[in-house]
């Protein structure tokens, strides 16, 4: 089985994504995460990418197809996969179902996680860790019992991330959309678009995932 869970910064593709992987027993691939590992690895693509990233530049959709089609040929991807965070874009998508048809594989699903953007912000936006332990808090949903106080370490300074502000969240939501709307569209057209509340808890998103699923 081959998904493909798409959804902004935020809306739970990650947690939603691990779940799959190990319901499902199947792999979740992250482009980001698969550009390090082959930078890392010193691949010949790894040394085409890295030349790129150290030039400013733009890895290539060509470089990032090539590397999903050596990475889906490795025995871990035997049962299928998840892709989160690729193909952004039309084009992107017309490849990837290119080079999966060559290797008689095709995406069974797309599952959009669609969310409210002004509730998106909020939960973003309140978002802060503990900078000793790294444990996660929220200002409206997940406080400490005591205030100022983590629960797992006792640290007393926490931080925030940068971009976790909400002018640079609605710039990253109104890019998702404007990317995602023609990938609705191309997926919609092949039968195999479906979309779930990715503002309902993560329990009930689960369940609508394994609805979809069977």
């Amino acid at each position: 089985m081959n998904l493909i869970l798409l959804g902004p910064p935020g809306a739970g593709k990650g947690t939603q994504a691990k779940g799959l992987q190990e319901r499902y027993s199947i792999v979740q691939l992250s482009t980001g995460d698969m550009l390090r590992a082959e930078v890392a690895s010193g691949s010949e693509l790894g040394q085409q990418a890295k030349e790129i990233m150290d030039s400013g530049g733009l890895v290539s959709d060509d470089l990032i197809i090539n590397m999903i089609s050596s990475r889906i040929d490795q025995d871990d991807c035997k049962n299928g996969f998840i892709l989160d965070g690729f193909p952004r874009t039309t084009p992107q998508a017309e490849a990837l179902d290119k080079m999966l048809e060559e290797k008689s594989f095709v995406i069974d699903h797309v599952i959009e996680l669609k969310v409210d953007d002004d509730a998106m912000v909020t939960r973003i936006t309140g978002r802060y860790t503990c900078a000793g332990c790294g444990a996660g808090y929220h200002d409206e949903f997940q406080k400490p019992k005591e205030n100022g106080v983590c629960d797992k370490c006792g640290g007393t300074e926490f931080s925030r991330r940068a971009d976790d502000n909400a002018e640079t969240v609605r710039s990253r939501l109104e890019a998702y959309h404007d990317q995602t709307a023609p990938i609705v569209s191309y997926y919609g057209d092949k039968g195999v678009m479906k979309s779930v509340d990715g503002m309902a808890s993560i329990d009930e998103v689960k369940g609508q995932l394994d609805a979809i699923l069977g």
